[in-house]
């Protein structure tokens, strides 16, 4: 797996299919380059709290990435998981992972 980090890669991912969850947003973009790579992103605005509660969304939502994605998700394709307010940070990482597997079913759908 490799992390999404410039704009530009974000914005792509952004134009591909989604998936609402209910923890958060899936966004998900086959590359068609012929790298066999999973692109993986992280996002949370300003709408989730502050920093501290920004980066503890985020931290939930890398490791439930690193725990799913290797196993569910598709070489070739880029994701972004985008937290959402008082849902990521709450949810417990059973439902945070029952989520990121629905979210992929329906993107892969």
């Amino acid at each position: 797996m490799r992390v999404l980090r410039s704009r530009p890669q974000f914005l792509r991912a952004a134009r591909g299919r989604r998936a609402p969850s209910g923890s958060f947003l899936l966004q998900a973009l086959d590359r068609n380059d012929g790298d066999p790579a999973i692109g993986v992103g992280f996002t949370c605005s300003k709408k989730v709290g502050n920093a501290v509660a920004r980066n503890r969304a985020k931290r939930r939502l890398r490791e439930v990435a690193r725990l799913i994605l290797p196993e569910a998700g598709r070489p070739g394709w880029d994701y972004v998981l985008v937290g959402r307010r008082d849902e990521t940070a709450t949810r417990d990482r059973p439902g945070l992972q029952a989520d990121l597997r629905a979210a992929l079913a329906r993107v892969h759908r």
